[in-house]
């Protein structure tokens, strides 16, 4: 058979449920829809990390953050871990990137370091709003639209984000996988391309055309009441107070008014991405490529939007942050329309690629090919009852550092909030039952009720650590 192409499409920062096809009337994403409707969409898909680096870092190693290593925003990826774009290099596919990848440091100017990473493509841009001689999306401003990047910079954040579609960073995102699409098609080749958006990221704001198409004043309020968190870690009434550790506005800084705004501004995001995933689904069609690529939806981890009377993201576990969408169609192998509720995880991505592919290779990782959920073969899928994510102060830096662990067991979610000697805050809990709390706006970690069930779960998260430590390196004797 004929290896397929792959076309990952990722987003930063998109919630699970920021999806018409996931049963949200409210938000526009016809594109997206139709590609879930004619490929397969996994209900219940949790990233490694709440925050982009460690999570990123997850999907390109298939590595739980306790081996990888890249545990926090900043930090730089070693030089000694594989990535799994380098094994489909290595095997033949050509290797392109667009947008960001945060597998290092790029604030202050700072370009980002690249291990090696197999990407002969490599259109890099961590933001929309950094200066940095590597930032190719100002390049691609400054000589598409001269006189705008400049003034862009000087006004700051909310320029570049209500910047009008056709200089946007979510439209160059979209021209350049186009461009890629359109060479591809003439090659001999088959080809793995990344398109890494921004959005919906915040800042909160969007060009003119996209906010139009929404009501702030229709859509749904956050869930949640400041009487919820007097049953939550203190953490949470802080990081309500303040975003990002004190360096952000806080969900009280805002009225309720400007809340339902940024939530339009953020849905208004959303669809402006499905509107570039929909030109570049239709230069698939145009070069003939769709019937041999296979498509991948999915984002880096979700946004708070006011849910639990917080913003943006953190050491929060809730789904809002953690569970994302998940999309894959692929002609002839997919069947179209499928829905799988089953726990994944973003580190089986990159099996399930290579696997796609045809392609041996991440002997490290830790992930399991979805192929067999995919083609419906559910009986060579050895199920996987719980997943895991961790956070270790890994955004915006806390003092006392903030360090938390999550396992979603079955209906059940566990978050541990360590104490001594991991931090001097004291140690606490969440615990969940989701299918009679959804939304976990209930804690039931200090109820005696549920003792035994919050033992047992720890002592699962413990085992799970365990069997997750990283013991790739050969036993070569018995001593």
């Amino acid at each position: 058979m004929e290896r397929p192409n792959v076309l990952v499409l990722c987003t930063d920062q998109q919630r699970f449920d920021a999806l018409g096809a996931a049963g949200n009337p409210h938000i526009q994403t016809p594109h997206l829809d139709r590609l879930a409707a004619q490929g397969a969409r996994f209900t219940n898909c949790y990233v490694q990390a709440p925050v982009c680096g460690p999570s990123r870092a997850s999907l390109m190693t298939s590595r739980y953050l306790h081996n990888h290593g890249l545990w926090a925003n900043g930090v730089d990826i070693s030089p000694d871990e594989r990535l799994f774009t380098r094994d489909l290099a290595d095997a033949g596919y050509d290797c392109g990137l667009v947008g960001k990848l945060h597998l290092g440091a790029a604030a202050g100017g700072r370009i980002e370091p690249r291990i090696d990473d197999g990407f002969r493509v490599f259109r890099w841009a961590h933001d929309p709003y950094l200066p940095c001689e590597q930032n190719h999306y100002h390049r691609w401003l400054e000589k598409n639209f001269p006189g705008v990047l400049e003034p862009a910079l000087a006004k700051g954040h909310d320029a570049f984000d209500r910047m009008p579609t056709e200089s946007h960073y979510s439209r160059w995102i979209g021209d350049e996988t186009i461009a890629y699409l359109r060479d591809a098609a003439r090659a001999d080749t088959p080809f793995f391309f990344v398109a890494n958006f921004f959005d919906p990221h915040h800042g909160f704001g969007a060009p003119a055309e996209y906010r139009e198409r929404y009501d702030a004043d229709s859509l749904p309020p956050p869930v949640g009441s400041a009487e919820e968190l007097a049953g939550k870690p203190p953490i949470y009434t802080e990081a309500s107070i303040k975003s990002y550790a004190g360096g952000s506005p806080g969900f009280r800084d805002y009225t309720a008014a400007e809340i339902q705004e940024i939530k339009a501004q953020y849905y208004a995001m959303v669809t402006l991405v499905d509107d570039e995933v929909g030109r570049i689904l239709a230069a698939l069609d145009e070069e003939g490529l769709a019937g041999n690529t296979v498509v991948i939806f999915t984002s880096d981890h979700g946004e708070l939007l006011g849910d639990h009377q917080m913003l943006l993201k953190g050491p929060m576990m809730f789904d809002c942050s953690v569970r994302v969408p998940l999309i894959v169609r692929w002609p002839g192998q997919v069947a179209g329309g499928v829905v799988l509720d089953e726990l994944v995880e973003w580190i089986d991505l990159a099996p399930t690629i290579l696997a796609a592919a045809g392609v041996d290779g991440l002997e490290r990782a830790q992930g399991r090919s979805l192929l067999p959920l995919l083609t419906g073969r559910f009986a060579d899928w050895v199920r996987r009852d719980w997943v895991l994510s961790e956070y270790r102060n890994s955004g915006s830096p806390y003092d006392p550092p903030v360090h938390t662990t999550m396992l979603r067991h079955g209906r059940h979610k566990v978050v541990v909030h360590h104490g001594d000697p991991a931090s001097t805050r004291a140690r606490d809990g969440e615990l969940y039952d989701l299918e009679a709390d959804p939304d976990e706006l209930v804690n039931v970690w200090h109820d005696p009720d549920h003792a035994d069930l919050r033992i047992t779960l720890q002592e699962r998260l413990l085992d799970v650590l365990v069997a997750t430590e990283d013991r790739s390196a050969a036993r070569v004797a018995q001593f």
